[in-house]
């Protein structure tokens, strides 16, 4: 079997077991941006609250985010954790898009994958994760997200090194399964699936939809 038939039999396995996704949970954009920035190490619960609060506070849009005495921000995303540090980082996000797009994600993101995500890269406090999870969740462009839970399924069953980089592991990605929005989207979130119920740091393979799926030889990058 190709690898890019392993990719994708192990999605069609994950999704014949928990249906699509229907994921990034966001009512615009930009919410989806603020917690793709909120969730870096922490768990999607948490960020659920802060986004309550900011929400309850009338305070989830680019211009009041960005206008807000930080001291204000971090108490409202305090949930979230490193509330000082992600403050920093959504004001360094809402800034960048009022200089250099009038305040406008629209006109951020009609910019092509590979412009908006070196933008991306650029602003302080986004790294690649974010920066995919922006792209392909809040921009819709195909931009694989890679994360720890991608790596440990992928190691785990045969079609990566467990120590593989995220560039590469990207590109293996995008190399091995069609160029597509939704298909990127939804086997991220397939992923995030199997590895929180099954795939865990002890893994509980029993019952798990890729229990008999196995590549036993690697792939080159």
């Amino acid at each position: 079997m190709t690898p890019a038939r392993d990719f994708l039999k192990l999605y069609r396995l994950m999704f014949c077991r928990f249906g699509h996704q229907h994921w990034w949970p966001g009512d615009t954009p930009f919410e989806i941006c603020v917690g793709a920035i909120l969730t870096q190490n922490t768990s999607w619960q948490n960020v659920e609250k802060a986004i309550a609060n900011l929400k309850k506070n009338r305070c989830l849009s680019l211009q009041k985010i960005d206008a807000m005495p930080p001291a204000e921000l971090a108490e409202l995303i305090r949930p979230a954790g490193y509330f000082n540090i992600k403050t920093k980082r959504l004001q360094n996000f809402t800034s960048h898009v009022k200089k250099n797009h009038h305040g406008r994600l629209a006109d951020m993101f009609r910019q092509s994958e590979k412009i908006l995500r070196n933008e991306l890269l650029d602003i302080s406090g986004i790294g690649p994760e974010t920066a995919d999870s922006i792209i392909l969740y809040a921009a819709g462009k195909a931009s694989f997200v890679i994360d720890a839970y991608t790596r440990r399924v992928f190691s785990r069953h045969g079609l990566c090194d467990k120590d593989a980089d995220y560039h590469d592991l990207k590109k293996l990605c995008e190399d091995n399964l069609p160029h597509d929005t939704e298909l990127f989207n939804d086997y991220h979130a397939q992923l995030v699936a199997v590895a929180k119920k099954y795939c865990k740091t002890k893994p509980v393979c029993k019952g798990c939809p890729l229990e008999n799926f196995l590549r036993k030889s690697k792939y080159d990058d």
